[in-house]
């Protein structure tokens, strides 16, 4: 199974695509992030969120679509901003005909780190660990590929990894 994951933002929106190359044997594909200039009204941003997104899904052809769940901001600015990043992300991957998940961000941190609770050098540490990596991907790119690492450790029965919701 070959997954594209998503860690969506309005800026820095962390892309992977993952997958299984034997049972329990996970590579990485391509990852990366897409850079939205500081100067780039929000409407660019989200065109180019999704064409970038669609570029990759023409290029690597994932079988399905993980992101990242809607998380709790204190911030309703900044709520109604990455439910637009997301809607940017979604509608690629939707256009392709992907299934898309969603995961809870503390429940990709547990299946990959082992304690929802950690912090953004931990999962990077782990992608590059869990991976093979030659570098340490940074937190955004790393984010994506935890969120499609945990994606192909849900479809595992022998671990115990939830969506929080499938077919956004």
């Amino acid at each position: 199974m070959r997954v594209l994951s998503i860690d969506p933002a309005l800026r820095k929106t962390g892309y992977a695509i993952v997958e299984e190359t034997a049972p329990k044997s996970y590579r990485a594909v391509s990852y990366g992030i897409i850079h939205n200039k500081a100067s780039l009204r929000q409407s660019r941003c989200l065109v180019g969120i999704r064409d970038a997104l669609s570029e990759v899904i023409a290029k690597h052809a994932p079988d399905c679509c993980a992101i990242e769940a809607t998380i709790y901001v204190q911030s309703f600015k900044t709520a109604i901003t990455l439910g637009a990043a997301r809607g940017a992300a979604l509608l690629a991957a939707a256009e392709a005909g992907l299934a898309i998940t969603e995961y809870a961000p503390r429940r990709v941190k547990q299946a990959v780190v082992g304690k929802g609770g950690a912090d953004k050098q931990q999962v990077a540490y782990m992608m590059r660990a869990l991976l093979g990596l030659t570098e340490t991907p940074s937190p955004d790119a790393a984010d994506a590929l935890a969120i499609g690492l945990a994606h192909l450790y849900a479809s595992d029965p022998l671990r115990a990894v939830k969506p929080a919701s499938q077919d956004v």
